[in-house]
């Protein structure tokens, strides 16, 4: 230190500072500063502040300045103890939902769902009573801040594309400033390539992958790709976050599974840090064996990992946006399938990332898994519910009247609005809006979808008198084990495999579904 600087507490008054200045030869500006109300002893070329003090000296006129410099200061209050100063800590990336844009895949033809796929998509299948399954992804993305949204559909999307503008029509981002919905619809292109329609997943978000290369969409970081048939309540943001914070390239959430249902999905072989090493879709005998890995690397203590020695992918997949392009375009361009295709071939070459969902989620991709999620509603507590306040899931507001129930037994049932009940018995059922039961109706482990609208008074009474059957199921009918609409009596016992759509019904894995629009007259037993 240059000079010489010496502090006298006892011969000042509080805030009372007295100096003697000698700079060094040549020296035209020096600052001497005491801090001691955060006792820290200072020297540089500006003014520095500390417990109120500035002080700064400038060496004034040309005169020879002394050789020695003398600095006598006090302040009230003396701190014995020196600060100690931190290097800045920075902290780790945030995740930010404006820099994420999320693509929900329509689905193909639901094969699997006919005939509830007959008029529909699959995204578009009532559940829970008065939902549809695309409700799902969507509130999901809302509810975690992602307000950028394709939905890709390709099969008798009429149902959708009107659920959705009716529904999720974001104001032209008046209402949720940048963000948007936007249905990307099948279409032919120019060249030969442009004349197919979309042959995978892969495939579709490739035919519109130009959308991510628009300079308007420059700032997307990571897309999110989303199937529009499945029943799960998820935070994408922690998704997100661990994506950011492990480094990939490509994220893939996935859930635990026990072998009597693992080979029904695609399966991650992970190291030790949760990178996968390899993915097989739907292996068999030794296969199936050869992809049990340890899931308490994921978080689930031993006894549930002894329980679920394998991680499914859950067909939700987050990659960096440049990676995606990479893939799509230049890497792997004949590909058409994430999880068979792209997926497997980029765990060889890029950093593809593990991450573990540990709730509930079900793939409603069959007549049996959609009766059975849907019935799994109504338990006591049920293992998903729509009701989340802080996480609701939204769909059409339809301003219908609240159900009226005269002299009926419900146990265990979901009863939607709109509804009416005259003297019925409903047990572990689901009864969709605008439903109408009437008099001796026994339902029981039946999922009723519902109508589209109401029977007048005057309707049904001109039915009647004309010896046809008007909206509704009627009176003294029997219904278990049953789904979609039920029009009159009948008897459903003993159920077999059957086709029989001119009688109004299919039987799909044991479950009647009986087709919207059907009448099934009095005196039948199915």
């Amino acid at each position: 230190m240059m000079g010489v600087s010496q502090i006298h507490p006892s011969r000042a008054r509080p805030c009372d500072l007295s100096m003697n200045l000698q700079p060094s030869h040549g020296q035209k500006h020096r600052v001497a500063s005491a801090f001691l109300g955060a006792t820290k002893l200072a020297w540089g070329k500006s003014e520095v502040t500390g417990s109120q003090l500035k002080m700064p000296f400038q060496n004034r006129g040309r005169k020879k300045s002394p050789k020695n410099m003398t600095v006598t200061s006090v302040l009230a209050d003396v701190t014995k103890e020196l600060m100690n100063f931190q290097a800045p800590i920075f902290g780790k990336q945030q995740a930010d939902p404006k820099t994420v844009a999320s693509v929900i895949l329509g689905g193909g033809a639901g094969t699997r769902l006919f005939p509830l796929t007959r008029r529909r998509a699959k995204p578009a299948v009532p559940i829970g009573g008065c939902y549809r399954l695309i409700d799902v992804p969507m509130s999901n993305c809302i509810n975690s801040g992602i307000n950028k949204i394709y939905i890709l559909t390709q099969f008798n999307s009429q149902s959708l594309n009107r659920h959705l503008a009716r529904i999720y029509n974001f104001g032209n981002g008046v209402n949720f400033g940048d963000g948007f919905v936007e249905v990307l619809a099948a279409t032919q292109t120019p060249g030969e390539s442009g004349k197919r329609w979309f042959q995978g997943t892969a495939d579709a978000v490739r035919q519109f992958v130009w959308l991510f290369e628009d300079v308007k969409n420059r700032h997307i970081e990571n897309i999110l790709i989303l199937c529009g048939d499945h029943l799960y309540r998820m935070d994408y943001m922690e998704f997100v976050q661990n994506h950011i914070d492990s480094g990939a390239d490509i994220s893939v959430s996935c859930v635990p599974m026990d072998e009597t249902r693992a080979s029904d999905f695609g399966l991650m072989k992970i190291n030790e840090t949760g990178q996968i090493q390899k993915f097989c879709e739907k292996p068999k005998g030794d296969d199936l064996t050869a992809m049990q890995v340890d899931t308490t690397v994921l978080g689930l203590s031993p006894e549930d990992a002894k329980q679920s020695p394998y991680i499914a992918s859950m067909g939700i997949y987050l990659f960096k946006t440049d990676v995606l392009l990479k893939l799509l375009r230049w890497r792997y361009p004949t590909a058409n399938d994430f999880g068979s295709e792209i997926i497997p071939m980029a765990t060889k070459e890029y950093h593809v990332q593990a991450y573990l969902f540990n709730d509930y989620w079900e793939d409603i991709g069959t007549i049996r898994s959609f009766f059975d999620a849907n019935l799994a509603l109504t338990d006591q507590p049920p293992k998903f519910h729509f009701y989340d306040p802080l996480k609701p899931i939204f769909t059409s507001p339809r301003y219908l009247p609240p159900t009226k129930i005269e002299k009926c037994r419900v146990l265990n049932s979901i009863i939607s609005h709109g509804c009416f009940l005259r003297e019925c018995s409903v047990e572990h059922s689901v009864v969709g809006v605008r439903s109408r039961l009437e008099y001796g109706v026994e339902l029981k482990d039946t999922m009723m979808m519902g109508a589209d609208y109401y029977d007048t008074e005057a309707e049904r009474a001109s039915a009647l008198a004309e010896g046809s059957v008007p909206l509704g199921v009627g009176e003294n009918t029997k219904i278990r084990f049953c789904g979609q609409y039920l029009v009159s009596e009948l008897d459903m016992v003993n159920v077999q495999e059957a086709d029989r759509p001119a009688e109004g019904f299919y039987i799909r894995s044991g479950i009647t579904v009986v087709l919207k629009n059907s009448t099934i007259t009095n005196g039948t037993v199915i």
